[in-house]
């Protein structure tokens, strides 16, 4: 085999080798299966974590059997100068960003009528405001390289649930935000949203078989499924940008 077919076969298995992605919340459950997906694809992969420090550590490790770089970075997603130390970082580490996996979410079910402004402005700090100061920080690093940014919303982001007004609401917001930062940062930065139906962790309870039965395809879906997705934006055509996927098994239909 000619030495240029064979790098091209390396490109086309590993179609993110000699970049870097950066994923929020990494460390663990669906973050942590999107930065194993792309390490597998060939990026040099930072996770942010707060609170997963074992976790974290044990995912750095894990991502270097791939043989790329990896790293973790302990921050506060709510805290505008931290996540540009954080950026900083990640950058001063690699070299260079060029996927933003905004993953990093709270949920958490509430009535309406005992929601909290507490718990209203958590639940916004956390799944709106957080992606909109990371994406912010690494602006520039992606524009110069024609980067991409992944969001991940929610299927509550396009469905109204009754007992998970904040969570619903910010993830809406979150879904609105990726358009307008694919429209502002177009066309240097494509910007699209994975939004996850019901996902399966482990055991699954009377919940999840309920929204199995329900789903047309019969099962609920796995952080694999979202991690594929994910990885679909971040590898697949520049000019899909402002796009938002639900990985739901149809679920939303």
């Amino acid at each position: 085999m000619a030495e240029s077919e064979s790098s091209e076969l390396r490109d086309e298995s590993q179609p993110l080798a000699e970049k870097t992605a950066l994923v929020t919340g990494g460390a663990r459950r669906i973050g942590r299966a999107i930065a194993l997906a792309l390490a597998a694809s060939g990026a040099n992969v930072a996770i942010t974590y707060r609170e997963s420090q074992a976790e974290a550590e044990d995912l750095v490790r894990t991502l270097g059997a791939f043989g790329v770089e990896a790293m973790a970075v302990r921050t506060e997603l709510t805290d505008a100068e931290r996540v540009r130390q954080s950026v900083a970082a990640v950058v001063e580490e690699f070299g260079r960003l060029d996927v933003l996996v905004n993953n990093a979410g709270l949920f958490e079910a509430a009535a309406l009528e005992t929601i909290t402004v507490e718990q209203w402005d958590r639940m916004y700090a956390t799944n709106t405001r957080a992606p909109f100061l990371v994406a912010q920080a690494a602006y520039p690093h992606l524009k110069a390289v024609e980067g991409r940014i992944v969001n991940v919303g929610s299927l509550g982001g396009a469905h109204a649930w009754a007992t998970h007004a904040h969570y619903c609401s910010s993830k809406a917001a979150l879904h609105r935000l990726s358009e307008t930062m694919a429209k502002a940062w177009a066309p240097e930065i494509s910007v699209n949203c994975v939004a996850p139906g019901m996902i399966a962790f482990g055991e699954v309870d009377a919940t999840y078989a309920h929204f199995a039965e329900k789903t047309p395809m019969r099962c609920n879906g796995s952080a694999e499924d979202v991690a594929e997705a994910v990885l679909f934006f971040a590898t697949g055509p520049h000019f899909i940008t402002g796009q938002w996927l639900a990985v739901d098994g149809g679920l939303g239909l």
